[in-house]
């Protein structure tokens, strides 16, 4: 494989308005511009080429045949080649002739629950290392073949990824089999409890980071203090009384009615219910259970 230089990584859609986030080999997603290709043809010592298709865009395959009585370095005599997005091929090196001598490392050392880069591997070759799904890679993510034909580091080793146990939610019950620790990708559920409003997704996953993805809250509702008062709730007017326990449920709107300082017009105020609290407006004069209460002591 030739140098590939790895374009500004992505995640899908963060991309400027001109590139694409699309994978590109070992550098994993990155930002490509539209209609990349790589030149054709493609002239290399002692091979000929072909494409795989009539087209030389980003991701299209090249096959590179050695002639008669040369090889690939790594004896075989043929190789595919990928449109890369620096906008070169992947693998555009000669053929050599059968009896040059080689220069070689011994294959990378495997890692277990990983996997490293296939293909030749000559003097200054860099191999990249990747772990499986659910583990996590420590040591060099790379070797190269050095010139004593030796790799300049020993193998990355894969560790497993777990998320230790969820963490409680107020007024939710958790949904999950109970164990001390949740590999990467296992799901739970969180359920709230009778009268609370399930705020964000009840569906938390364990992350390849070994964390919980987000976790929802579970709201209360909110009474409504005001007493002997007509609101607007659900676009209808209602009296207080008319609305079931005088409870609304968190996120909803209540209006309110108020009155002018001069008292001789009357407008609507707003409050928002959020986890068990609902604001009176403070342009709001009439009864409250707060008032009531201290009438009567």
């Amino acid at each position: 494989m030739t140098g590939h230089i790895c374009q500004k990584s992505c995640e899908r859609r963060s991309c400027s308005r001109s590139r694409n986030c699309l994978c590109d080999g070992h550098c994993g997603l990155s930002c490509i511009s539209p209609g990349l290709s790589c030149p054709w043809p493609v002239m290399i010592q002692n091979a000929e080429t072909q494409r795989a298709k009539e087209s030389n865009m980003f991701g299209d395959l090249m096959t590179v045949m050695c002639k008669p009585g040369f090889s690939m370095p790594d004896g075989e005599d043929r190789a595919m080649s990928r449109c890369q997005g620096d906008g070169n091929w992947s693998f555009t090196a000669p053929c050599e002739d059968i009896h040059h001598p080689l220069s070689l490392c011994n294959p990378p050392p495997r890692t277990e629950n990983g996997f490293h880069e296939d293909g030749l591997f000559t003097i200054g070759r860099e191999v990249h290392y990747w772990c499986d799904y659910g583990y996590r890679l420590e040591g060099a993510s790379s070797l190269v073949c050095q010139e004593n034909k030796e790799w300049s580091h020993p193998a990355p080793t894969c560790h497993a990824v777990n998320c230790s146990r969820p963490p409680n939610v107020a007024q939710a019950t958790l949904v999950a089999v109970h164990q001390s620790k949740y590999p990467v990708g296992t799901v739970i559920y969180y359920l709230c409890k009778k009268d609370f409003y399930l705020d964000g997704s009840n569906r938390v996953v364990c992350l390849e980071n070994g964390s919980w993805s987000q976790l929802p809250h579970c709201r209360a509702r909110c009474h409504i203090s005001a007493q002997r008062s007509r609101v607007i709730y659900h676009g209808r007017k209602l009296w207080i009384n008319e609305i079931p326990g005088g409870l609304v449920h968190h996120g909803e709107t209540v209006k309110f009615f108020c009155h002018s300082q001069n008292k001789t017009c009357s407008f609507e105020a707003e409050s928002h219910c959020f986890d068990g609290v609902l604001p009176l407006p403070d342009c709001y004069d009439g009864e409250t259970l707060h008032k009531i209460r201290q009438q009567t002591i």
